[in-house]
């Protein structure tokens, strides 16, 4: 028999992809209908079951439909006892339904005085993930100030170990649907000139209520769906209709040469077929196939790290726990 390794190594990092969750006050319903909090737990629920263990939980934005400080503490009663059970960091985006003080408040325990863009850097195990708040207060189309684009450059101006990631609410991608350009990211161009060329690995995204994904300055864009209730892209040309369903999360991998951009529905259906993790090791050892372990060989990728035998033995041995010192 002859043997051989995956074309792939495991993935250095996995996300949780998470966007548009539009908890109420006092656990309301969206449209009198939308049971926004349960979907969410219920997402939490499935994922679980599968027994992964991400590395974050990144949530691009709306998270409060009403930016009410009951919403965001709901939020928190849902997230942080899984994100502990998983063993996973919790990052938050701003999105056009939030309100930075309530945001700021209840998500980071910070002073409600502020109205300043969240923007924030998150270091997950040398995976660089920057959030930019594309809000406008009062409004729902987004924009990128001109200080924000200079911090966001100062920032990229020092790559990260295995790259970044970019988070936000307003995607910079095209829509089919026509009514979504009264609210999309505007002056995207601005944006394009200081990322393009940088260590930004992939762009992730909300706001639209469906899975879609692009290009941005040559790097992928990947949009999650939303947890609460999702656009229907089969309506008519030219209208827009939302549904009471079809909702979806995303898984993110980040390999040394790629980063895997997955769609999760919600929801179960009737299985055809199941192969257990045992008996899928099972026949891949037949094949004689193996998988490399998760390799530090991501850093070489950027100058100036050195790799040293423990930070690659950490990095084979995980899922991650506690964070890695990086050179």
């Amino acid at each position: 028999m002859t043997s051989r390794t995956a074309e792939h190594p495991r993935p250095s990092h996995f996300l949780l992809h998470i966007s548009d969750t539009h908890l109420l006050a006092g656990g309301g319903r969206l449209y009198d209908r939308v049971p926004s909090e349960d979907h969410l737990r219920r997402l939490f629920e499935e994922f679980e079951a599968s027994n992964g263990r991400p590395d974050a939980l990144v949530f691009t934005g709306d998270l409060a439909d009403k930016g009410e400080p009951d919403a965001y503490a709901r939020l928190r009663r849902i997230v942080e006892p899984a994100a502990e059970r998983l063993g996973a960091e919790v990052i938050w985006v701003m999105g056009n339904h939030d309100d930075r003080a309530a945001f700021r408040r209840e998500l980071f325990g910070q002073s409600a005085g502020s109205t300043r863009p969240v923007d924030r850097v998150t270091d997950v195990h040398g995976l660089r993930v920057i959030t930019l708040d594309t809000t406008v207060p009062g409004h729902h189309h987004g924009e990128v100030t001109g200080e924000q684009l200079d911090w966001l450059a100062e920032e990229l101006a020092t790559d990260a170990p295995y790259g970044s990631i970019l988070a936000l609410h307003h995607p910079p991608v095209p829509s089919v649907l026509d009514l979504a350009a009264s609210v999309e990211l505007r002056d995207q161009a601005s944006l394009a000139e200081v990322i393009a060329g940088s260590d930004i690995r992939s762009i992730l995204g909300g706001h639209l209520h469906y899975s879609t994904t692009a290009t941005f300055a040559g790097i992928p864009v990947s949009v999650a769906s939303a947890t609460c209730y999702t656009q229907d892209l089969n309506v008519p040309v030219g209208g827009t209709r939302g549904r009471d369903g079809a909702r979806a999360f995303n898984l993110v991998h980040v390999y040394p040469s790629t980063v895997l951009h997955s769609v999760v529905p919600l929801g179960e259906h009737a299985a055809l077929d199941w192969i257990d993790a045992d008996e899928s090791a099972r026949r891949l050892a037949a094949g004689g196939i193996r998988f490399a372990p998760a390799a530090a060989s991501g850093l070489a990728a950027y100058p100036g790290y050195s790799v040293d035998e423990e930070l690659e033995r950490a990095l084979a041995d995980g899922p991650f726990t506690e964070p890695i010192l990086l050179p």
